[in-house]
């Protein structure tokens, strides 16, 4: 649903457009934000840097994505987010493939307790 704002213990996201087969949603990761150690069954993604710098993980590579620099994420990668700064990181995500719900995540690690 567009507009639709989620609050999560890493920051926050919003949807900003969808189809069936796509979805495009700006993420915000506080300091020290970080988001599980997950991967997807139906979606691969791609990350945008807009503001800050995001540690990011795809399988085993891990490196600093910053401002105006990207990321793919593909299907059923283990991958993670991090922001390690002082500062708030801000991505766009763009999700695509035949299912996009929230629930597509199977989580690996995570430091907030949930499942």
């Amino acid at each position: 649903m567009t507009g639709q704002i989620g609050e999560r213990p890493w920051g926050t996201y919003e949807v900003l457009t969808e189809s069936d087969i796509y979805k495009v949603k700006r993420i915000t990761v506080v300091p020290g934000g970080r988001l599980s150690l997950q991967s997807h069954q139906y979606r691969a993604e791609h990350w945008v840097v807009v503001t800050g710098i995001a540690t990011v993980t795809v399988g085993e590579n891990v490196q600093e994505v910053a401002m105006n620099e990207h990321v793919h994420i593909p299907l059923q990668a283990k991958h993670r987010l991090e922001n390690y700064t002082d500062d708030l990181v801000v991505l766009i995500e763009v999700q695509s493939g035949l299912y996009l719900g929230e629930d597509d995540i199977m989580r690996y690690e995570d430091i907030y307790g949930r499942d």
